[in-house]
């Protein structure tokens, strides 16, 4: 029961957001517009703030050991690989390839995986999870592109100027300040953290909330028969396979669940963008997300609930 209640706790915060955001939506209370202009100032502003605060604060014996990285960075390219040799083969409409491929890797680890971290194991996973989202972002950025190049069906993109734009995402310049305040051992006076800690505690309750206003259920029917399997194996057998790997590699507790952060949270918002720019099927780039994104709530719960009964974390 404990272990139940554990789980619940860990999840239901995600499900009040995501509602809240839906409903409001439903209601007219609120325009696209300006919740347009809402995820743009998440997205700018209050995101840096959480990566920078978040290494900012950390404790150097809590930072993430180099094989965890290395096996984080490997995990991801690996499953990039292996739906790159499979998808090609099963798919034979080119702009769905790689929609499809991408949402068998791209989770949204910043969004749920790093809170959810932080929800469960506190403090202890706040360095060493925002810098693994460092990385984690860094490779998802560059290879989506590289992806989404290789089926393009639309005149080819400007590839110089697409990774030029990962350098200046707002994340990444986050997480690079903060590592600098942090091995140069820099302090800001009390005045500057405290505003920057309330504007880190926004990000979370305010992007989910964003989020829910892009549920919508009614498009989804004509699609089913790719959204079924893929997000089957990206919420579920690809976290398992991973999981097993890194327990027989010797991850324990926070660096276990982080894997699970990485390989089993919802489909990155990103991706839709992506797609739509980029000669995919920007549709269904749009109804992984939006799906990913409701099963999440049942999955990531029971993923917590495996763990935690099972003595994983």
């Amino acid at each position: 029961m404990d272990n139940f209640r554990v789980a619940f706790n860990a999840v239901i915060p995600f499900l009040c957001y995501i509602s809240s955001g839906y409903l409001v939506k439903q209601k007219g209370m609120v325009d696209d517009a300006f919740l347009q202009k809402l995820n743009s100032l998440v997205f700018r502003l209050l995101y840096p703030f959480m990566m920078f605060y978040s290494i900012y604060k950390a404790d150097a014996s809590s930072l993430p050991r180099p094989f965890f990285i290395l096996f984080c960075s490997i995990s991801i390219l690996v499953v990039e690989a292996a739906a790159l040799l499979v998808v090609p083969r099963i798919i034979k409409e080119n702009f769905r390839r790689g929609v499809i491929v991408q949402a068998a890797y791209r989770g949204n680890f910043v969004l749920f995986g790093l809170p959810l971290a932080l929800s469960l194991f506190g403090d202890e996973a706040s360095s060493m999870a925002a810098i693994v989202v460092t990385i984690v972002a860094a490779l998802y950025n560059t290879t989506s592109v590289f992806i989404l190049e290789m089926f393009n069906t639309k005149e080819k993109a400007d590839l110089k100027a697409t990774l030029v734009n990962v350098t200046k995402n707002p994340l990444l310049r986050g997480a690079v300040v903060g590592l600098v305040f942090f091995f140069l051992k820099l302090r800001l006076p009390k005045g500057l953290v405290e505003p920057i800690a309330a504007f880190s505690s926004m990000t979370t309750p305010l992007a989910l909330f964003i989020l829910g206003r892009t549920l919508h259920f009614d498009t989804v029917k004509n699609n089913l028969k790719y959204l079924i399997p893929t997000l089957s194996f990206k919420m579920v057998l690809i976290p398992a396979a991973v999981l097993a790997v890194a327990y027989a590699a010797g991850l324990r507790g926070v660096e276990l669940f982080l894997i699970i952060g990485i390989h089993a949270t919802p489909i990155a918002t990103a991706s839709y963008p992506m797609a739509q720019n980029m000669g995919g099927d920007g549709e269904l780039a749009g109804q992984f997300v939006v799906l990913s994104t409701a099963a999440c709530v049942v999955t990531l719960f029971l993923w917590v609930f495996f763990m935690k009964t099972t003595g994983l974390i």
